[in-house]
């Protein structure tokens, strides 16, 4: 389905009236949920499938389970990528083709646990777009800045929030 911008706005204005009347509206908590499977695994519903996560091969996996830091990089593309398209509708950049690319670097050393130097998690992301546009290059600064400042995996990355981990007893 293909949106311009006034359809955007128009579906988008009544929202931003009510957060703006009752900011506390705006205020959601998104929920995940995984539940331990066969073997090394995590069972997790995603919206639409239900996603076995595992071990990558770099720590012994089989490569037959989604790993997880994958997930969070196909996050982040999908993140960037709706935020890109909502961007260009709002400011009326036309884009016919776009693909939107993230890379992610890891020293499996640290998840391994057998270098204490090499940290856990990824050292560095590249976020790449390649569009087919005809906008200029001031329109494209624009678009990718407002992206970035939009996207809320890219900023959650940016600044990490607080993460409170618990314990408790299934019943």
């Amino acid at each position: 389905m293909t949106i311009n911008a006034e359809e955007l706005r128009a579906i988008q204005a009544p929202i931003k009236e009510r957060y703006k009347a009752k900011p506390d509206a705006a205020f959601i908590t998104l929920k995940a949920e995984g539940h331990l499977g066969e073997g090394i695994t995590c069972n997790v519903q995603t919206g639409k499938a239900l996603v076995e996560a595992g071990l990558h091969p770099a720590t012994g996996g089989t490569g037959l389970s989604a790993c997880s830091g994958d997930m969070l990089l196909e996050a982040l593309v999908a993140c960037a990528g709706v935020t890109l398209s909502a961007v260009a509708t709002a400011l009326g950049i036309g884009i016919r083709d776009g693909v939107v690319r993230a890379e992610g670097d890891l020293d499996f050393r640290g998840t391994l646990g057998i270098a204490k130097e090499a940290p856990v998690g990824f050292s560095r992301i590249r976020l790449d777009f390649a569009l087919d546009t005809d906008a200029s290059e001031e329109q494209l600064h624009t678009l990718i800045r407002l992206t970035e400042r939009y996207c809320v995996v890219y900023q959650t990355l940016r600044q990490s929030p607080e993460i409170l981990v618990s314990t408790s007893t299934l019943t």
